[in-house]
């Protein structure tokens, strides 16, 4: 099983022909409330892609309706907790070229406690995975906790902050980091190239897995001084909010049913292709019939 201390945010998305300048005032042509938040999205990504996942979260009372959503998706919702307190949200700005701008409200999900989270870690079993984003409070806390116990752990340190690099990163086995947050983490500038920020990252973190998603330029595995790319699918971006998401979802679902690397990439690029190509967050996330109908087209016919 892997279980996912995630945020659960309501998505308010404003669809604009440019990302709002200083001082402007722009008019959007459409504007929709969905599902959101990095944890519901990667935990509805994993189980549309067949995966076992039990989410950790807490939603305001008069939102349930997210977690019925998730339930209705296969995620297993016992621990996300109804709380007096407003949900986290989001407002989401999507440009006519597909690019996103959010500004982000924790609310209900800066709500955990000690001792929540120690009733959290000791319902796991040894062994299982822990996945963690950086929209929830207690990181710090939690992430000694869940190694104590024997989990393994998995963070994408998103939204990226300063006090991402205060966390005990060698307690993860598997960072999921894009551009601009593995140069945070790293030091580097962020026209550094793909090669420099993994040289980096295996430099400060020898001990952790890493998936670095590159966009455009696909996507690296890096475990010591092994090293595995896998190229982009060419395809047009609609939005692009909820890919990295996706991915991630997607990825790990693969590799909980004992996908090697090659195949986990291959299917959670797939499946972030095809969510690029949607509007929305949760809305763009694929099923896994039609990750496999995108790879089986995207796979060269045997040589004659």
């Amino acid at each position: 099983m892997l279980h996912n201390l995630g945020s659960i945010n309501l998505d308010h998305v404003y669809r604009v022909p440019h990302l709002v300048r200083p001082g402007e005032t722009l008019a959007s042509h459409d504007y929709r409330v969905g599902l959101g938040g990095k944890g519901a999205n990667q935990s509805l990504a994993m189980a549309r892609a067949g995966g076992r996942v039990c989410h950790w979260g807490r939603l305001g009372r008069q939102d349930a309706w997210a977690r019925d959503s998730l339930a209705r998706a296969g995620v297993d919702v016992t621990h996300v907790s109804l709380v007096d307190a407003p949900s986290g949200h989001a407002i989401i700005q999507v440009d006519d070229a597909g690019e996103n701008a959010i500004i982000l409200f924790p609310g209900a999900n800066h709500g955990f406690r000690r001792a929540d989270l120690e009733a959290l870690v000791a319902a796991t079993r040894p062994g299982d995975w822990l996945l963690l984003q950086n929209e929830c409070n207690g990181l710090e806390q939690l992430l000694p906790l869940a190694a104590g116990h024997g989990l393994r752990i998995a963070f994408n340190p998103a939204p990226m902050s300063e006090a991402v690099s205060e966390l005990p990163l060698p307690a993860c086995q598997l960072l999921f980091l894009n551009r601009s947050e593995a140069a945070g983490i790293t030091g580097l500038a962020l026209e550094a190239g793909a090669e420099a920020l993994l040289d980096a990252l295996a430099e400060r973190l020898p001990g952790c897995e890493v998936v670095l998603t590159l966009g455009g330029e696909g996507a690296w595995y890096q475990r010591g001084d092994q090293r595995h790319h896998q190229p982009a699918l060419a395809v047009t971006a609609v939005d692009t909010t909820g890919a990295g998401d996706t991915f991630i979802g997607y990825y790990l679902a693969a590799l909980q049913r004992g996908a090697v690397v090659a195949d986990c990439l291959a299917q959670a690029s797939a499946a972030a292709a095809l969510a690029v190509q949607r509007p929305g967050a949760a809305e763009s996330i694929p099923v896994a019939a039609e990750v496999a109908r995108l790879l089986d087209d995207s796979t060269p016919p045997p040589a004659p």
